[in-house]
C-alpha cells in the first residue's frame, strides 16, 4: 500500500507562521475550518507533523513539558509531541479532537514567545480606538462578561487567551483563534496595548492603582507556561517585570453593564510613571 502524501496548511498566530501537516484529509479540513481566519501563505518558521491515533478523550491530566537536549517533549493523556527548538520541526501524536490541537499549539507558542520576550496571558482582550485593552483575573471575575458587554465598535481579539509580544513602543496584543465561553475566534489583527486591567465585580465602575509588586504577582499567576525549565522561567520573570514597567496595570472594579466600557474609553494612559521605582519594586518582589 502506498502511504498517503502529507498535506500542509500554514497557521499564523501572533505573526508566527507554523506549518501543520497531516495525511488525514478529514483532520486537515477540521484544522482549516477551525483556524480559517488565521490561515497564511507566509513561509513557515516552524513545522508540526500530525499522526492521528486513538489517544482517548481530551484529558484533565496535567500537561508535562520538558527538555531532552534540543528537543521539547510535550505530553498529556490525549497527545504526545516532540519538537526540536533548533530545527523548528516536530511531530505530534494525538486524537482527532480539536481541543487537543489547540493545546499543542498553545504550548508551542508559549515556548517560542518565552524566547522572544512575549507570553500568553489568561485574559480577554479587545481593540478600542486603535488600542488594545486586556482584562484578566480569577475564574468568574468577568473576562467573558467584558467581551459580551462590548459595544459594536470594539474588535474582539480573544475572550480566553491573550497573545502578547514586545513592540517598538511597549507591547502589542494579537488576536487568537483560541476561544473561551463565547465560542468565537478573535480577529486576526493586532494593536498596541494601552492597559491591563485585573477585574473585580462591584457596585460601581472604578479604576484603582496597583503597586508594582502586586501587579507582577498577579501577572505571573495568569501567564500560561508549562515548561520545566529554569532558564526559560527566569526569562519569563524578566519579561513580566519589563511588562509591568512599560504597560499601565490597574484594578478595574465594575458593575456588569455596558457603561463599564465608558470607563475603559476614558482611562488616561498618557501618564508619566516612575519607571525606575516600578522596575526596582517589581524585580525585588520577583
Amino acid at each position: 500500500m502506498i502511504a498517503a502524501v502529507p498535506k500542509t496548511s500554514c497557521v499564523e498566530i501572533g505573526g508566527i507562521p507554523i506549518a501543520l501537516s497531516t495525511s488525514d484529509d478529514r483532520f486537515l479540513d477540521l484544522l482549516r475550518q477551525r483556524y480559517e481566519g488565521f490561515l497564511s501563505a507566509s513561509p513557515p518558521e516552524f513545522e508540526l507533523q500530525f499522526d492521528l491515533a486513538d489517544m482517548g478523550p481530551v484529558s484533565d491530566d496535567d500537561v508535562r513539558v520538558r527538555r531532552d537536549g534540543d528537543d521539547w517533549l510535550l505530553s498529556r493523556g490525549d497527545f504526545s509531541a516532540r519538537w526540536n527548538a533548533r530545527t523548528g520541526r516536530g511531530s505530534v501524536r494525538q486524537n482527532t479532537n480539536p481541543y487537543s490541537l489547540d493545546s499543542v499549539l498553545r504550548i508551542l507558542h508559549s515556548l517560542i514567545l518565552a524566547e522572544r520576550g512575549g507570553f500568553l496571558l489568561h485574559a480577554a482582550s479587545a481593540v478600542c480606538e486603535r488600542h488594545a485593552y486586556l482584562f484578566s483575573g480569577v475564574s468568574g471575575a468577568g473576562k467573558t462578561t467584558m467581551t459580551r458587554l462590548a459595544p459594536p465598535d470594539i474588535t474582539l481579539l480573544t475572550d480566553e487567551i491573550s497573545y502578547l509580544r514586545p513592540s517598538a513602543h511597549g507591547y502589542a496584543a494579537f488576536g487568537t483563534p483560541f476561544a473561551g465561553e463565547l465560542a468565537q475566534s478573535g480577529e486576526n489583527c493586532s494593536a498596541p496595548i494601552a492597559a491591563l486591567f485585573f477585574l473585580e465585580q462591584g457596585p460601581e465602575n472604578r479604576i484603582d492603582e496597583l503597586p508594582p509588586a502586586d501587579a507582577v504577582r498577579r501577572l505571573m499567576r495568569n501567564i500560561l507556561f508549562f515548561a520545566e525549565d529554569r532558564g526559560l522561567v527566569e526569562k519569563l520573570l524578566a519579561t513580566a517585570c519589563d511588562f509591568v514597567m512599560r504597560v499601565p496595570i490597574r484594578r478595574l472594579t465594575f458593575y456588569p453593564d455596558s457603561r463599564v466600557w465608558d470607563t475603559v474609553r476614558n482611562f488616561d494612559c498618557n501618564y508619566e510613571p516612575d519607571s525606575t521605582r516600578n522596575f526596582q519594586e517589581a524585580t525585588e518582589h520577583a
